[in-house]
C-alpha cells in the first residue's frame, strides 16, 4: 500500500446510504431504491419498522426477507447501539422511503425512541443529507408544520408526485421516475427514466 506523508493511504470506501422503511403506503418505492443502490454499488444499511414489513406483504409480491436481502447490512428497529446510530459512523446520507407522518413527527420533535428516528436525528446534527419521502394526502396543518420545521433543520421533503410529462405506460415507470429523482438528491444517476429536455417540436 503506498504511503503519503509517512502514513499508509486508506482504500477509498464505497458510498454509504441508510435506507429506512416505515409502514406508510408505497413500499415499492423503498424496494426500488434498494435495487437501484445495489446496482450502483452503494453500500446500504436498512432499517424496517414492523409496519413496513406488514405493508410490504400487503402491497407487493415481496416478502420482508427478500427485501432485507437487497441490503448490505440490516439493523433492527430497536437496536439503539447499531453503528448508524452514532455520528462517528461515516454515512453519506439517509432516505426514509416511504416516510409515515408518525416518523416525520418523531424526527421533527427529536423523539429518538427507535433506530429510524435516532439515525435521522444523527443526519441532521451531523449536517448530512436526509431525504423524507412523505406519503400522505391530504395534508393537515400539523403535517405541514412538521415538514416546514424539518426542512428548516436541513432535511428534504420529497413527496413522490408522478411526472405526467413522461407519459408513463405503467405504474412501474412512474415509480422508476420517482426513485430516480430521489437518488438525484444524492448525486446518483439511475439512468432509469426520461429527463425533461424541453418541448421539442413544440407540441
Amino acid at each position: 500500500m503506498p504511503e503519503q506523508n509517512g502514513h499508509a493511504s486508506q482504500p477509498e470506501r464505497r458510498k454509504r446510504i441508510v435506507v429506512a422503511m416505515t409502514g406508510a403506503t408505497g413500499a415499492i418505492l423503498g424496494i426500488k431504491v434498494l435495487i437501484a443502490l445495489r446496482r450502483l454499488n452503494i453500500e446500504t444499511h436498512l432499517v424496517m419498522s414492523k409496519w413496513a414489513e406488514a405493508t410490504i406483504k400487503y402491497e407487493t409480491d415481496y416478502h420482508p426477507s427478500n427485501v432485507r436481502a437487497l441490503a448490505d447490512y440490516v439493523h433492527n428497529m430497536s437496536d439503539m447501539a447499531a453503528p448508524i446510530s452514532s455520528g462517528s459512523f461515516k454515512a453519506d446520507g439517509m432516505i426514509v422511503v416511504p416516510c409515515s407522518m408518525k416518523t416525520l413527527a418523531a424526527i421533527n420533535s427529536g423523539y429518538c425512541d427507535d433506530l429510524i428516528a435516532r439515525t435521522a436525528d444523527v443526519m441532521l446534527k451531523e449536517r448530512r443529507k436526509l431525504v423524507l419521502v412523505a406519503r400522505e394526502t391530504p395534508l393537515s396543518e400539523i403535517h405541514l408544520r412538521n415538514m416546514l420545521e424539518v426542512t428548516r433543520a436541513g432535511a428534504i421533503i420529497f413527496p413522490p408526485v408522478p411526472a405526467y410529462y413522461i407519459r408513463a405506460g405503467s405504474v412501474n415507470e412512474l415509480v422508476d421516475q420517482s426513485v430516480g429523482r430521489m437518488l438525484d438528491l444524492f448525486d446518483l444517476d439511475t439512468a432509469d427514466f426520461a429527463r425533461w429536455e424541453g418541448w421539442g417540436d413544440g407540441k
